[in-house]
């Protein structure tokens, strides 16, 4: 073969080795990143509004772009625009019955984009929102879908990320503690369909006062799933960083699995209707700062809601700061 054609082949780092030798950081929010480009209705496919995670088929281009802003920023990891991608979401816009191909394109997308970057190792996780019903609720409407339902809708959409080449599955912004059991179920199941093992990150939402929508607290929902099968858990989302501090401070004397914590960029403020989050990039990477230096389970930090390229070129200066202060 040609010199010119030879093709060097390397393995890449496993995400869960990285874990162990050195914290990573996620990426921030993708729906207000979505906004800057003004999207349309037209933008969307057959028109519907809102409908982000379609994007991949409409406008594939914004949302790698804005996966290229974040690894720019110095993102390890990105998160797949799969956020609202399972059977139960997609059929509200028809495209439930291609759930699995629909979440292996998002995937696909995602890992094309870590893969353009070769300074280091970039990590695709495969993102897993929820449903959007509450199974331990008695609710009429939200806590009467069939629990099979559920497993299946999410065992449906793991599958296409597993093989959409996903480096972890991540459950975030879990409000219903028996759902998170039953997408764990589903990730395990999809393992097992797919014959490949991918970690397991499993996030739960809690309010200012540390509990998830339904009151379950976060000692509950850590016992609940800790035994399940899972590889890391934390916190994303509802909250800024102030506002988990005692809940990581009781996770992390667990000391039985690494922690992720993702916050908002503050607690919400409510402007002309609109939910604006202002904790500046400075301020949010001095409050992650400190959980780094306090606790040593937390190997993953990153944003959510509000959080944007420059919060994250923020948390890449802790991070590099912290190793090189080790090294010295």
């Amino acid at each position: 073969m040609p010199k010119h054609f030879e093709i060097v082949l390397t393995q890449k780092e496993p995400f869960l080795d990285a874990l162990q030798k050195r914290v990573l950081l996620f990426d921030g929010a993708m729906g207000t990143e979505i906004q800057r480009y003004n999207p349309k209705p037209e933008d969307f496919p057959n028109n519907q509004d809102g409908f982000n995670d379609g994007l991949v088929l409409t406008h594939p281009e914004w949302i790698k772009q804005i996966h290229r802003n974040y690894l720019d920023a110095g993102s390890d990891c990105i998160e797949t625009n799969s956020f609202g991608s399972n059977k139960i979401k997609l059929d509200e816009y028809g495209f439930g019955d291609q759930t699995i191909d629909f979440n292996k394109k998002i995937a696909q997308l995602s890992s094309e984009v870590c893969a353009e970057y070769t300074d280091k190792p970039r990590y695709a996780i495969g993102s897993m929102g929820p449903s959007g019903f509450l199974p331990s609720s008695n609710d009429p409407d939200l806590g009467q879908k069939p629990l099979d339902e559920i497993r299946e809708a999410f065992e449906l959409q793991a599958e296409g990320l597993i093989l959409g080449g996903v480096d972890a599955l991540l459950i975030e912004t879990s409000q219903d503690i028996l759902e998170v059991k039953l997408v764990i179920e589903a990730c395990h199941n999809a393992m097992d369909k797919t014959g490949k093992k991918v970690p397991i990150i499993t996030n739960t939402t809690l309010d200012q006062y540390g509990k998830m929508l339904l009151g379950t607290n976060v000692q509950a929902a850590y016992t609940t799933v800790c035994d399940m099968g899972i590889d890391i858990f934390g916190l994303n989302c509802s909250t800024g960083p102030i506002e988990m501090n005692p809940s990581v401070r009781w996770l992390d004397e667990q000391n039985k699995h690494n922690l992720v914590v993702c916050p908002n960029a503050g607690m919400p403020e409510n402007e002309g209707g609109q939910a604006v989050y202002k904790m500046t990039p400075d301020k949010m990477a001095n409050a992650l700062n400190d959980f780094l230096e306090k606790y040593p389970k937390v190997r993953i930090i990153g944003g959510c809601c509000g959080t944007t390229p420059e919060h994250i070129k923020a948390f890449r200066k802790i991070i590099d700061a912290k190793a090189h202060s080790i090294k010295s």
